[in-house]
């Protein structure tokens, strides 16, 4: 009987989640409330990354750490989070504004010096340390600049598998982005190879680039040519610039690391030639772009349904600019008749004129010769 209410309870709990993901699935924005601040949720449409995003956020802002047992915990759980170390000063009132922001991305604790590691040293107190990638870095105003600057470009681990999400959050970061687009149920030499090497680059310059590049891959070319309207053949690399649509691709064939640092450096120093970008002439190619690819896919993925949604309309607009051409033509065939006939009435009344003129000379002849008759009348009589 246990065995069964255990069997039960657990088809419950699966039935409910997935629910709530078919449900969160249907929605453009997720948000969740706290208090009088709203956080939209814009991650991957999965069960796991929906409650993680809840879980984060119903919590406090700032978690706690108060022993090493608890921190080890955590570091475990997560693979990147932000510490804040030491006591009340400036920098945590503005660690704390900036976690109110950035919540919905990342988690915040803060933990006193004597619960963390004794590996960890810290060059000063108070200071804000991020752990990722099996390491930590600490944040140093003068070379990072601004906190919330600092924490949203740090908040990604230094490699990534990336898709359309990712890019999307990336995008925020004012990072530079370097693919290698590869097929990952591909093992042949050159997919493994072209991975190493951003792995390797993303690893041992991570001084020299991860202020301006987040390095990864990505499985397939189908989102990358959309974004970029173009057919890349893979595996290749590929380095995005998310904020303003351009790209760069390498002008000969990446063999090594060395080859894809010198790649990294030409872009750095404006030599490597950019594509793309957001000027008028790449927003027409958008459209064009976005409107064949569409017609694309739909006949083929159904056929039939693409005649009819691109056959009727057709159809319709085919019938309406015939009846118009139709209407134009008896209408000008109605007006030149109807000149036609002004014009015969015309001529009919001009020649009733002239008919009219010359009635009206013959009656004035006829007038003249009757005034001539009495005249010869009258001079007989004078003879007589």
């Amino acid at each position: 009987m246990e065995s069964l209410m255990h069997t039960f309870r657990k088809f419950c709990k699966s039935f409910a989640n997935s629910f709530l993901l078919v449900v969160f699935s249907c929605l453009s924005h997720l948000s969740s409330l706290k208090g009088d601040l709203a956080y939209n949720y814009r991650g991957p449409r999965t069960k796991d990354d929906i409650i993680e995003f809840a879980n984060r956020v119903a919590g406090p802002l700032i978690r706690p750490l108060p022993s090493q047992h608890m921190f080890e915990h955590v570091r475990k759980r997560h693979r990147v989070f932000f510490v804040y170390v030491g006591g009340e000063s400036p920098l945590k009132e503005k660690y704390i504004e900036v976690a109110s922001e950035l919540i919905v991305y990342t988690y915040f604790f803060s933990a006193s010096e004597d619960m963390l590691p004794e590996y960890l040293t810290l060059p000063e107190l108070p200071a804000v340390v991020v752990f990722k990638d099996g390491t930590y870095f600490v944040y140093d105003e003068y070379e990072d600049g601004d906190l919330s600057s600092w924490i949203n470009r740090e908040r990604f681990q230094g490699y990534l598998t990336v898709d359309g999400f990712t890019l999307y959050e990336l995008g925020d970061t004012g990072k530079l982005v370097a693919i290698a687009v590869i097929d990952d149920k591909n093992s042949s030499v050159e997919h493994t190879r072209l991975k190493s090497i951003i792995q390797e680059v993303a690893r041992d310059y991570r001084d020299h680039f991860h202020r301006d590049f987040q390095f990864g891959h990505m499985d397939g070319n189908d989102y990358i040519n959309s974004l970029l309207m173009d057919d890349l053949t893979i595996p290749t690399i590929v380095v995005l610039n998310t904020s303003n649509q351009q790209y760069f691709l390498p002008d000969r064939h990446i063999e090594n690391t060395e080859d894809m640092v010198q790649f990294i450096n030409n872009i750095l120093d404006g030599t490597a030639e950019a594509q793309g970008g957001d000027g008028v002439l790449q927003r027409i190619k958008r459209i064009v772009y976005d409107a064949k690819s569409t017609v694309v896919s739909v006949f083929k993925s159904s056929p039939l349904l693409g005649c009819f949604l691109f056959g009727l309309p057709l159809g319709v607009i085919s019938i309406m600019c015939y009846g118009i051409c139709t209407a134009d033509t008896d209408g000008g065939v109605d007006e030149h008749e109807a000149v036609k006939k002004e014009n015969s009435d015309r001529e009919l009344t001009d020649d009733g004129s002239e008919e009219e003129k010359e009635e009206e000379k013959n009656g004035k002849y006829a007038e003249l010769s009757d005034g001539e008759l009495k005249q010869k009348d009258l001079l007989e009589k004078k003879k007589d």
